[in-house]
């Protein structure tokens, strides 16, 4: 039960870890623990017509398994450094852009070479954008598409799972910093030399309690706290044709707050999300144009600093996402108009509307869920967005809440991203580090070239 190099976590960040170490050096024998199933065996039982909701799966498929919480995503693949992480700031600018370009050619060659590329560079929209007091932020994107993604990661098993000794349903329970560590699955141990640790966004209370134990300094200061959007797809056509994902942050006037968009999916879905028992929103899209929906969905996310002596950042935001759980049992889903009006949705009101929701989800009052700051800030963005975009701030446009980003404690790690323990690396998002599909991976092939150098 001894190995060279153990991975907790099959999501990007693990996998890419996996595909370098294989390819240079063949020799090492590598063990990949995974809390949740295989790739094939990921399946929400959610139907839209006798299941509608979340039933709290013992392992959620949309969060966990190989592929982790990306596996099912819109598969966009930002290569930026202006959002997504702070990897640049361990391995340089021009490294993380090399190292995101080169995760990107490894998913070209492995069935994704038919996704198209978008950039915003010298884009028409970021003059309009400018014109309104917006800001659209640089970034080449790649998009995948939920369906594109999930072959890349079908080739990518196929490809590893030989090479490499992956273990599935294997929660850890404990990591013990000997000479090889110790890696406890209930009375289960592995040793391995070198420890890589990618468990994702929803590992992040575990990621603490291992860091407790073994003494890693951590920081946690920032939640984003929004909801998703979904309005016809035409509305924003011109952008999505143009850039497909853009990134637009707004400072608001009455608070200057900074407001973004995120997660654009055009001609997407909105789906249910669930973190540690938390039912959140999020959305969907895909390459296949037998897929498309009639709607484009996006999140509006208020990002949420906090000074000491507060530490709690994820709490404050499960606790407003519990809020929702418990007045709509899930997701509630308001249009514009009502809430501006100061009235609840109800089920006439959503159906009387001319935007068809693509999740079903408890109509109510997000006033009662999202404090009135946030809510403030969404709302001027929606007005904003509305003169680039006319027809934003419509009274059927669709309001689903509560979309949370938590952002995992900051991990104390060196430019290698390894601890203090010497051998144990902390990636992906469950580090801090990173919070997009593309830093992670990229943070996976970093971690990898630094081990195989040794």
């Amino acid at each position: 039960m001894q190995y060279d190099v153990i991975i907790i976590g099959a999501g990007p960040g693990g996998i890419f870890s996996a595909y370098e170490l294989v390819k240079l050096n063949k020799d090492l024998k590598i063990l990949v623990l995974e809390s949740g199933t295989p790739l094939a065996q990921r399946n929400c039982p959610i139907d839209g017509k006798k299941i509608k909701s979340c039933i709290n799966c013992k392992s959620c498929a949309i969060m966990n398994g190989f592929g982790g919480a990306g596996a099912f995503s819109d598969g966009k693949y930002n290569i930026t450094n202006e959002f997504g992480g702070n990897l640049h700031e361990y391995v340089g600018k021009k490294e993380a852009l090399e190292l995101m370009n080169y995760v990107d050619e490894i998913n070209m060659k492995h069935g994704g070479s038919n996704a198209r590329k978008f950039s915003t560079a010298n884009s028409a929209l970021k003059k309009k954008c400018l014109e309104n007091d917006l800001h659209l932020l640089d970034a080449s994107v790649r998009h995948l598409g939920t369906d594109l993604n999930y072959i890349i990661l079908e080739n990518l098993y196929e490809l590893l799972k030989d090479q490499v000794d992956f273990k599935f349903h294997k929660q850890v329970d404990n990591i013990v910093a000997n000479d090889p560590y110790e890696v406890y699955v209930k009375d289960e141990v592995y040793l391995g030399k070198q420890v890589i640790v990618s468990t994702g966004r929803s590992g992040s209370k575990w990621m603490q309690k291992i860091c407790d134990n073994l003494d890693i300094e951590t920081k946690s200061n920032r939640v984003d706290i929004g909801v998703r959007v979904e309005i016809p797809a035409a509305i924003f056509e011109t952008i999505t044709d143009e850039v497909y994902e853009s990134k637009i942050v707004y400072r608001t006037k009455k608070f200057q707050d900074k407001v973004r968009t995120f997660c654009m999916n055009p001609k997407g879905i909105v789906v249910n999300e669930n973190t540690n028992g938390i039912i959140t929103v999020n959305g969907h899209s895909y390459e296949d144009e037998s897929k498309f929906s009639d709607n484009t969905n996006f999140a509006l996310l208020v990002s949420n600093h906090f000074s000491e002596p507060f530490k709690d950042s994820n709490e404050y935001g499960e606790s407003i996402a519990k809020l929702s759980n418990m007045l709509g049992g899930g997701v509630l889903v308001q249009r514009f108009g009502d809430l501006i009006r100061g009235q609840r949705s109800t089920p006439s009101r959503i159906e009387g509307g001319f935007v068809t929701p693509s999740l079903t989800a408890t109509p109510g009052d997000l006033s009662l869920v999202i404090p009135k700051r946030q809510m403030d800030d969404i709302i001027e963005m929606i007005y904003a967005l509305d003169k680039i975009a006319p027809g934003t701030a419509s009274d059927d446009t669709l309001l689903y809440g509560v979309e949370v980003k938590f952002y995992n404690l900051q991990v104390d790690v060196n430019k290698n991203l390894e601890t203090e323990h010497k051998g144990l690396y902390v990636i992906g998002d469950c580090s801090g580090v990173t919070h997009s599909l593309s830093h992670a991976s990229a943070s996976g092939v970093f971690v990898a070239r630094q081990i195989a150098e040794k």
